[in-house]
């Protein structure tokens, strides 16, 4: 059986990736499994330490992982690398002496605790003492209470995690508070100023963006472009030769690697490496969620049962977070660029078949497994066959992200 490991960043005060909250699922059936919690955590750890492999699923950044009350007394926790793993005790735990007695050998060992989900009452005070980062939730803690905790519980070594931050005024809200790391969605929209000009380096570069994705492109033009940008050209020599692709023999010159990638992956590649340069004052996730869904969308519309071009879904997923790269409304950007009507309706109105499957990836990657259900079912897709095609898009992106 499949297990659903999804995930969710968590950034620091410069927008720089800390770690990942690591999320489960177990089956198909329901939006979450009708397991226990400790199954459920066990499953997580299990698959993602021993069979998916840890560095892959966080590229060797803090692993956020929920523990319940039996897991903690077990001192389950110990079982995995310390200088990954952040113990995440859950809201619902009951601080009884045996737990309390647990939380203290594990933060003994040099594991850092988190409080999940974080509701003050004085039973907590020890386990808020033993604390290396309190979790406090945006959406469910109005503004004076949460002033009221980084006010009332602020002591050396005590980080504070906004969660659930989902707009930049939130993210600097909670910046303005002294809060240490942000988890939530607020890096994936855009941040509007009113007559803002964009500037002409970006504009050269949507426009290289709308060339490489002309209908009747060719191939002896796809390489006088790259060879006219050392950039490019340096790039294109280190992900040809990537192990992602596992090449016995190096490539060595820029027609070779033109026509091995071919068109489509060529006209990919100019896509990712462009969207790299617009967005290179933005946080380096959105980037990469940008990547993973286009290859996700590319792969999923293998398993749909409609008439889609793996192509087409590609762009849909590498577009679908334009509008936070470039800071301007979707709309207008559609205006902008030559992309099919099929993808500007799913982008500006979340209409047409293209959406749906953008709808599956987005909810995999926050899951939201409801969604998800609803979703796969629609297109048809196995639900079982998700998680691989997911930790294929990663690694495809970790190569991307490589050159």
């Amino acid at each position: 059986m499949e297990v659903y490991v999804a995930r969710q960043p968590i950034f620091n005060r410069t927008k720089k990736i800390f770690g990942y909250e690591l999320l489960f699922r177990g089956g198909t059936t329901n939006a979450f499994p009708p397991i226990d919690g400790d199954t459920a955590t066990s499953k997580l750890l299990s698959n993602s330490f021993f069979n998916i492999g840890i560095e892959q699923l966080t590229g060797g950044k803090k692993a956020f992982v929920n523990f319940t009350e039996d897991l903690l007394v077990k001192k389950v926790p110990s079982l995995f690398p310390k200088n990954i793993l952040v113990v995440e005790i859950l809201e619902d735990v009951k601080p009884h002496n045996g737990v309390v007695e647990a939380c203290r050998e594990i933060a003994k060992q040099g594991y850092p605790v988190a409080l999940d989900d974080f509701f003050y009452t004085s039973e907590w005070d020890t386990l808020i003492s033993l604390a290396d980062v309190i979790k406090i939730d945006f959406m469910a803690t109005d503004t004076n209470t949460i002033k009221e905790y980084v006010h009332g519980l602020s002591r050396p070594g005590l980080k504070f995690l906004a969660e659930k931050v989902e707009t930049h005024e939130e993210f600097e809200f909670a910046l303005e508070l002294g809060f240490e790391y942000f988890q939530g969605y607020f890096f994936s929209k855009p941040q509007i100023v009113e007559g803002k000009d964009v500037s002409p380096s970006k504009i050269n570069l949507v426009q290289l963006l709308a060339e490489a994705n002309r209908p009747d492109f060719r191939f002896d033009e796809l390489e006088k472009i790259v060879s006219r940008d050392v950039s490019i050209s340096y790039k294109l020599m280190r992900y040809i030769n990537s192990p992602f692709f596992k090449r016995v023999h190096e490539i060595s010159s820029i027609k070779q690697a033109v026509v091995l990638l071919g068109e489509q992956g060529m006209r990919q590649f100019i896509s990712l490496i462009v969207m790299a340069k617009l967005a290179s004052d933005k946080p380096e996730e959105l980037v990469r969620t940008s990547i993973i869904r286009a290859r996700l969308c590319e792969l999923l519309g293998r398993c749909g049962k409609g008439e889609v071009e793996g192509s087409e879904l590609f762009t849909l997923g590498l577009f679908s977070l334009i509008d936070a790269i470039m800071d301007e409304r979707m709309h207008t950007l559609m205006e902008k660029l030559p992309l099919t009507e099929a993808i500007k309706k799913a982008l500006t109105s979340n209409q047409g078949v293209l959406a749906d499957y953008l709808k599956v990836a987005t909810s995999y990657e926050s899951g939201d497994w409801e969604s998800f259900e609803e979703s796969t079912q629609k297109l048809g897709i196995d639900q079982e066959s998700v998680p691989g095609l997911y930790l294929e898009a990663l690694g495809w992106a970790d190569s991307m992200n490589n050159i």
